[in-house]
């Protein structure tokens, strides 16, 4: 806390620790049986009702709840409860605690005892660093809370193995849900395709009695003879096989109906029922009259029931194959993580004694791992032995190999090509860079985009509305045709005009989709970000993605932005006749230092006494008894060290080659003069060009002296430069830009562009490897190109077009769908929809809106970066 307290007040806040009473912990749950945003909606407000809930979010698209509460209030089988309440199944998938706090489930399988439990339990509770033991009902799971700096889940399985009845226990690590998403999709696909062969066979001889043996004259005789009264055998025959289509492989939305409406909503399950019900029960009745009357005549629907139901239920089979599509970005980064690991174990003496092979799942911190030659990196870690190169590209979107040597970290998930490493770990669990990457992937696809409070706003009353519509039609018809306002002629020979007021209003009813409206948007986020993350760009939600397609503004950081960020001294000269800091023209001052000082391999450097660092300035200490200053001609003058011409010559050489010139005084007095300079990146000029055609204002903002900057802004062609800012200065500057009018993106790397990344509408932050946890941050650009800021906001741009594209696709299907199904162009045409072809039409809607978003899996980022020339960084010293 000391060390975040003293960080804060180094960049020129004041910071003081508050203590922190309440914790805050996060869940996500799998919830099975939503089928439109109306039912999404249901269950958020039916979470953000729970006492204890701080923030909730319901993703339609994928099926799943991340829920922010406070465990002392409330608990994740809570959470589960009042989603059943609703009338949903959830299963809890995962429980996430404080940074420093895991949790991880373990299935004990073997003969034990209630006794045997207990000793389990206070075994665990015994090791240091478990803080809480939790036993699961039915005594078969067990969850430890822990610190993972301290111990790890081999540590448990080892004990509760050796505790009691040594060999009649085996431990084995839990996934909480059970299987994971993509196994779930695939059991739904089966389901659904199951249940739609199941319907065919029963709806296809429906189907050919009523619309194709009825045209062939022996077979119609048959189907036409009577059997009781006027009940005829084709009759007989669709009320037979219609019934079990019906009752039995429709009861889906007869279970989805009966929850909605107890819940007080309606959904696209209500809809269903309503629709297939009445054409089944018309046509039911009209059995019963047929064969207890000598002289009726009636029509049956059950042709309409049956194929209405085949039909929406293939819909829903597309769907889900569309959706489980969407969400493969994910399974991709899942599965980089390796299986198995190979352990090495080694002596006091760091000697290797032996290796071997564990589950990936059991790696703990510290672990020395070995990694051979085309295996995986097992975990985040550096590399205390051996040389090669490792592919970063699935993590990065870096293509080329990078080299490993003693010292360099590794990330977990990339593949080692040519060498054997042996890494020492040092993140696991949540804190590796993977974990990182999936995690914010996830929560970018459970954030709702504020594009879909549109279609939340609708299904509030769409399904309600639509049912009054049908009605309206159904009522506007019959007595349209009991007074006869339009011609008998209009009447079909098979029908009377109550039947076709009736298939008006089942069309009505069905041909009205709320599940398009409801995926137009998450599905478009799912998609989008799962792309951005295969190339390297983590778009952090919807929320992100739709400010950063509005950005007008570009504000750049200089230094490790605009520049490599790594400064080199590049001219020196005595005027006249070293220092503890961590800036980074201190540490390139030192490091050109140490070029003179290589014979001297054991070279102590002199301390500095009474060091003050004075931001924006320089720096004063004592060496030796001397007085010694280093910075900026700002700090000069306030203390009192005249300036000489030949000195200020130099500083003005030195900023118009981009250059930052820092003085150096010994006991008042002017003494030296170094040149320092952070050479731009690669394609920096050519980015913020093509920003230029994309009519996107970029300027610079940094804390460097305005000579410097405006040279380096002239040689990237930026037009508009602020210099000499401090941390706070720079969110001001992007308040005044959008005071202006101006959405504004900031693009920087360090803590102290943090105020600025929170204060513009999008922050993307610089960040490459395992630094991709920035909290300020809106998108991460984790190579570090600036090239990344372009694709990011190409990205954003066709994403919304595409969600743009889904809204006009399903809001346009629906107002003119539903006035073609009531009938309006009848009158003129003699056009009718029948209700199976409604029907269809509606599951066609929502399958066409999940394929137009999964258009967007060929993005490819603007041609004019593929055609960027990467040229060698080369700096000349002086």
């Amino acid at each position: 806390e000391e060390k975040i307290r003293e960080t804060i007040e180094d960049i020129g806040f004041e910071a003081s620790l508050i203590e922190n009473e309440r914790t805050n912990q996060a869940c996500r749950i799998r919830i099975n049986g939503m089928t439109c945003t109306s039912c999404s909606s249901t269950v958020e407000r039916a979470l953000k009702s729970v006492n204890g809930v701080e923030r909730a979010h319901v993703a339609l698209a994928i099926e799943e709840a991340e829920i922010h509460y406070d465990p002392s209030l409330v608990s994740s089988e809570k959470l589960l409860e009042a989603i059943e309440n609703a009338g949903f199944e959830a299963i809890l998938i995962s429980t996430r605690t404080g940074e420093d706090v895991s949790k991880i489930t373990l299935k004990i399988d073997g003969e034990f005892t209630d006794e045997s439990i207990t000793i389990i339990e206070r075994s665990l509770e015994a090791i240091h660093g478990v803080q809480k033991v939790e036993i699961n009902p039915g005594n078969d799971k067990i969850s430890v809370l822990y610190n993972p700096d301290v111990t790890g889940p081999r540590n448990f399985i080892r004990v509760i193995e050796s505790t009691v009845f040594a060999g009649h226990i085996k431990a084995t690590i839990f996934t909480e849900g059970g299987v994971g998403r993509d196994s779930q999709n695939q059991g739904e696909i089966k389901q659904y395709c199951k249940s739609f062969l199941w319907s065919l066979v029963f709806t296809a001889p429906v189907f050919l009695t009523a619309m194709v043996f009825m045209y062939i004259p022996g077979v119609k005789n048959m189907l036409m003879f009577k059997v009781v009264n006027m009940l005829n055998v084709g009759e007989i025959i669709r009320w037979v096989l219609a019934t079990p289509v019906q009752f039995f492989i429709g009861w889906r939305f007869y279970i989805g109906s009966y929850k909605a409406l107890r819940r007080g909503s309606a959904n696209m399950d209500v809809l269903v029922a309503l629709g297939t019900n009445a054409a089944y029960f018309y046509s039911l009745y009209t059995v019963l009259r047929a064969a207890t009357s000598p002289d009726f005549m009636g029509v049956d629907f059950f042709e309409t029931s049956a194929m209405l139901i085949s039909f929406i239920i293939l819909g829903k089979y597309l769907e889900v194959l569309a959706r489980g599509k969407t969400s493969e970005a994910i399974a991709k980064l899942m599965n980089l993580a390796p299986e198995t690991a190979m352990l090495l174990n080694l002596d006091n003496e760091g000697h290797v004694t032996g290796e071997e092979e564990i589950d990936g799942r059991l790696i703990q911190k510290n672990d020395i791992i070995k990694i051979i030659p085309g295996a995986k990196v097992a975990s985040d870690g550096y590399v205390i032995w051996g040389q090669s190169h490792v592919n970063e590209s699935m993590i990065t979107g870096e293509a080329r190999p990078v080299a490993k040597r003693k010292g360099d970290t590794v990330i977990g998930g990339t593949l080692n090509e040519n060498g054997v490493l042996h890494v020492k770990v040092t993140r696991v669990g949540s804190e590796s860079a993977l974990a990182q990457i999936v995690g914010l992937v996830e929560s970018a696809q459970l954030a709702k985009a504020p594009v879909q409070k549109l279609a939340d706003q609708i299904s509030k009353f769409f399904v309600p509305l639509v049912i009054f519509v049908s009605l309206s039609t159904w009522l506007a018809w019959f007595i349209a045709g009991k007074l006869h306002w339009y011609p008998e002629s209009w009447i079909p020979s098979s029908m009377v005009s109550f039947e076709l007021a009736l298939q008006f209003g089942i069309s009505v009813m069905v041909i009205a989709c709320p599940c398009a409206l409801g995926l137009a948007t998450p599905t478009a986020v799912m998609v989008g970000t799962g792309v951005g993350a295969s190339q390297g760009v983590l778009i952090k939600g919807g929320l992100a993605l739709e400010r950063a397609h509005k950005v007008t503004c570009i504000v750049f950081d200089k230094t490790g932005t605009l520049t490599m960020g790594k400064p080199v001294v590049v001219k020196t000269k005595i005027l006249n006749s070293m220092v503890n800091s961590e800036h980074p023209l201190a540490k390139a001052i030192v490091e050109y230092a140490k070029i003179f000082k290589d014979e001297q391999e054991n070279h102590a450097w002199p301390e500095a006494r009474d060091f003050v660092s004075i931001t924006g300035k320089g720096v004063k200490a004592t060496v030796r008894g001397i007085k010694v200053m280093v910075g900026n001609k700002k700090l000069m003058c306030d203390h009192g060290v005249s300036i000489p011409d030949d000195a200020q010559e130099l500083l003005a050489e030195a900023e118009e080659m981009a250059q930052t010139g820092i003085l150096v005084s010994i006991n008042g007095e002017l003494a030296g003069f170094v040149a320092v300079s952070d050479p731009l990146k690669p394609i920096a000029g050519e980015a913020i060009s093509i920003l230029k055609s994309m009519n996107i204002v970029s300027i610079m903002v940094t804390g460097d002296n305005w000579g410097t900057a405006n040279s380096i802004a002239r040689e990237v062609g930026i037009d508009s430069v602020f210099a000499e800012a401090k941390p706070e200065q720079k969110a001001e500057k992007v308040k005044e830009l959008q005071a202006m009018g101006h959405v504004v993106a900031m693009v920087g790397d360090g803590i102290n562009d943090s105020p600025a990344l929170v204060a513009a509408d999008v922050g993307m932050a610089i960040g490459a490897g395992t630094d991709i946890a920035i909290e300020a941050a809106d998108i991460v650009l984790m190579k570090s190109n600036l090239e990344d800021v372009i694709t990011a906001i190409d990205l954003s741009r066709k994403t919304f077009s595409r969600i743009r594209l889904n809204y006009v696709w399903a809001l346009g299907y629906n107002l003119m769908g539903i006035p073609i199904a009531a009938g309006v162009l009848f009158p003129y045409t003699r056009f009718r929809l029948p209700p199976w072809i409604a029907g269809a039409a509606m599951a066609a809607s929502s399958v066409s809106v999940v394929c137009c978003s999964l258009l967007l899996k060929n993005y490819k980022r603007p041609k004019k970066l593929d055609n960027l020339e990467i040229r060698e960084i080369q700096v000349e010293r002086v």
